[in-house]
């Protein structure tokens, strides 16, 4: 599916529920824990393409924070 097919709240979740995985391996690791997730350039790929259509559209979200 394309992003631009999402609803705004749709697009939304996708891009938050990825900025929360992030900062969830961000703690894991300052626990000495290793994640893969926020490492993947798939995952910053999809993110980049969520961030850039949440621009198109002007919806506000928080900046990811990438490792």
């Amino acid at each position: 599916m394309s992003l631009s097919a999402l609803r705004d709240e749709s697009l939304l979740r996708y891009y938050e529920s990825v900025r929360k995985e992030v900062e969830a391996d961000r703690d894991s690791m300052r626990r000495g824990f290793t994640h893969v997730f926020a490492n993947n350039d798939a995952v910053k790929k999809y993110a980049a393409d969520l961030r850039q259509e949440l621009e198109r559209r002007r919806l506000n979200c928080p900046p990811i924070v990438w490792l």
